[in-house]
């Protein structure tokens, strides 16, 4: 048996981290590099969780409290760090593998983990408990279509829509909120561009994982201790629109970069998509109107209004739901505007009927009786879009 240690700085002091590996029994805790693999150290106290899959996020706040999801679940456990410092020496020691700051000048961190997982963290005195750090775990398999429909997040049916709407060249938002599965969904909508095309994919930190042989991916910068070298989601936007994609996937809409996205959106770059968080299809739209406003360009809002309704097409909204269990629960087209208002149809919904004794969500994927304005083109294409979709499902009183 061999015990190693490293003594790293954390705060104003050191701490020193001890890891005890027995020959021959070692695993690999995050699917590294042995250059970074110093990072396992560090979060030594949440190794059980961070190799489980079962955990799909750990949540810490500060050094004494552990929390992870499991199922769709919060539940607290025992792990702790051992101390503040050592939680924060983890945390700043993430930034740094990532070529990124984590100081009293910039006291929050959006950085991932070698193996790819989202890592966002906040440090006092902004943190009140201490060192907050919230980690989203990699898949290490792709999610595919498939498994949304056998996990019971979508059906066959409403798989088929979708498939048509990206192979039509629809631009889609994905809109849904915290950790309803909105990047996960846009990673299967991505699945279903033909691999004939180039697709430039712009994120804050890297997590989308497409497959397409000619995918080219950036991603942003903050800037270094003198406030110099920052390159934004707008920056890359620019960038893009030069260099001749097919498809524009942009991770996630956050600012002003939203008025860029629109831009190009509407100058032909038909069957690009990105996530925005909302709380309902007709609400991604005021959202994304909201983010552009932040541009501080100044632009009437009936013009803006015409820019969003000519430029997104259809909305695929993700929700996580009260028994933990995440789904698409409405996929929506947009048809423009009317009085200045957006005229919007739900062609596909997730419709809860009741609530079982154990807490379990009773409902059903039905159409709502409207067919999309592409039934005919998809039909011309030949993709397998049937008509029965969009009905409405017996039994069931849409309000």
């Amino acid at each position: 048996m061999q015990a190693h240690f490293l003594a790293v700085g954390g705060g104003t002091g050191f701490c020193r981290l001890q890891l005890t590996h027995a020959a021959g029994l070692g695993h690999s805790f995050f699917t590294m590099e042995d250059a970074n693999s110093y990072l396992a150290l560090f979060f030594e106290p949440i190794r059980h969780y961070l190799q489980d899959d079962a955990v799909s996020e750990i949540l810490i706040n500060g050094p004494n409290q552990v929390f992870i999801e499991l199922k769709g679940k919060l539940q607290a456990t025992e792990a702790r760090f051992v101390s503040e410092p050592a939680l924060k020496a983890a945390a700043v020691n993430v930034a740094k593998n990532v070529g990124r700051l984590l100081n009293e000048d910039n006291p929050r961190l959006d950085a991932r983990l070698p193996d790819g997982s989202r890592v966002h963290a906040v440090i006092p005195p902004l943190a009140r408990c201490g060192t907050v750090v919230a980690i989203r775990k990699f898949k290490k398999e792709k999610l595919t279509i498939g498994q949304l429909v056998e996990f019971g997040s979508i059906t066959a049916a409403g798989a088929q829509l979708i498939d048509a709407i990206v192979k039509l060249h629809k631009n889609v938002i994905v809109s849904g909120a915290t950790s309803s599965g909105k990047t996960s969904v846009l990673n299967v909508l991505s699945a279903f561009i033909p691999e004939n095309e180039r697709i430039l994919v712009i994120e804050d930190a890297s997590e989308l994982q497409l497959q397409q042989p000619h995918t080219v991916c950036f991603e942003t910068r903050k800037p270094d201790k003198n406030d110099k070298g920052e390159v934004t989601i707008r920056d890359l936007i620019h960038s893009a629109l030069r260099l001749r994609p097919d498809r524009l996937v942009i991770g996630e809409i956050r600012g002003g970069e939203a008025l860029d996205l629109l831009q190009a959106l509407n100058t032909g770059h038909a069957g690009s998509m990105s996530t925005i968080h909302a709380n309902s299809p007709r609400d991604c739209l005021s959202r994304i109107e909201t983010c552009s406003l932040l541009s501080g360009i100044d632009i009437p809002l009936s013009a803006l209004r015409a820019q969003v309704a000519s430029a997104v097409n259809a909305v695929v909204h993700t929700a996580r739901l009260s028994d933990g269990s995440r789904k698409i629960t409405a996929v929506s087209e947009v048809l423009g505007l009317k009085d200045g208002e957006y005229v919007m149809r739900d062609l596909y919904l997730f419709h809860v009927q009741g609530i079982g004794p154990d807490g379990s969500l009773d409902g059903v994927f039905t159409g709502t009786g409207q067919k999309p304005t592409f039934l005919h083109e998809a039909h011309l294409r030949k993709l397998p879009l049937d008509e029965a979709t969009f009905e409405l499902a017996p039994g069931v009183q849409l309000v």
